[in-house]
């Protein structure tokens, strides 16, 4: 599975919530910086060609729709993260959230019993 570009990974975002999907519909989507028509459906064929959708064939016009799960995508990247920036440690990443204050003494409390609870 091929890393994404960052607006390749928010066109995906958006195939995602919508399932199925014209080029004119996932520019509908776009809230900012939308590209032009022609480059955004660039975009989706390069994503076609790394292989994370497909499409049905109307005619000339094509209906794209996600073949790689957002829940797949996750844990790839987030692995590739973790041992990227946290040394493969679980510990240090947690670590770097409660130094950054993005995570809270009652939400490491949470994570704690869901541990507990899957063991």
């Amino acid at each position: 599975m091929e890393k994404l570009t960052n607006k390749e990974e928010e066109i995906m975002h958006i195939l995602w919530k919508l399932e199925k999907a014209f080029v004119k519909d996932v520019l509908a989507e776009i809230k900012s910086d939308k590209p032009h028509y022609n480059t955004l459906s660039t975009i989706i064929r390069n994503l076609e060609e790394k292989g994370y959708v497909s499409y049905n064939a109307y005619g000339k016009t094509h209906q794209y729709y996600p073949i790689v799960s957002k829940e797949d995508y996750k844990k790839k990247f987030m692995n590739l993260a973790i041992d990227h920036y946290f040394n493969n440690s679980y510990k240090n990443m947690v670590s770097f959230f409660a130094k950054e204050e993005k995570i809270s003494v009652d939400e490491l409390k949470e994570i704690i019993e869901l541990i507990e609870k899957n063991n």
